[in-house]
């Protein structure tokens, strides 16, 4: 991508597209319900960010409650919906910011650090469910975090990984714009 820099068609909207995936990935997580499931039959617990469901047998019917009853389910949730918000705009604002014409690099670098922002605050709802969840809510069975619960940090890891590229991509200014020389190592004899 330096190489051609970003008026480069194909290599422009990379990032604004890997933030794309990203929002994708975080609204997979928000309306999963694989945040936590039975690991073995007989299938008897399920849980999203929102609520938790379990049924006594095999056949019988699923009794959910809401986890936003209590304290650190709405934080949790709160956490992380802050971070996929500020994601979202992130995203916006690199669409806007790859569609004019001549680059603001320092816009650029201040969307890196919103990313760094939406990433602890993903981080912070992903490290409070599991740990309020296991030590307050009676599990069965064997249970394991799972795709959904997966996916959210997906998001933050892409979060985290989007800010460097962001806030490193002024750095390279001058070869992403084509005002270096090229540099040719050729002697004559």
């Amino acid at each position: 991508m330096v190489k051609y820099g970003l008026d480069y068609t194909r290599c422009r909207w990379i990032l604004p597209l890997l933030l794309g995936i990203g929002v994708i990935f975080g609204i997979i997580a928000l309306a999963g319900r694989g945040w936590l499931e039975s690991q073995t039959l007989p299938y008897v617990q399920q849980a999203s960010l929102w609520q938790n469901c379990r049924r006594a047998s095999q056949g019988g019917e699923w009794s959910c409650e809401s986890l936003m009853g209590y304290a650190w389910g709405r934080a949790a949730a709160a956490t992380y919906l802050v971070g996929f918000l500020l994601l979202v705009i992130c995203f916006a604002l690199a669409i806007i910011a790859f569609a004019i014409d001549t680059l603001r690099f320092n816009f650029i670098r201040g969307i890196g650090g919103l990313l760094f922002v939406a990433a602890v605050f993903s981080i912070m709802g992903l490290v409070i469910y599991p740990v309020k969840f296991s030590s307050e809510i009676e599990m069965t069975g064997i249970n394991m975090f799972s795709w959904a619960y997966g996916f959210g940090w997906t998001t933050a890891i892409m979060e985290i990984c989007l800010g460097f590229f962001f806030c490193c991509l002024p750095n390279y200014e001058d070869q992403i714009l084509g005002n270096v020389k090229p540099t040719y190592f050729y002697s004559s004899p």
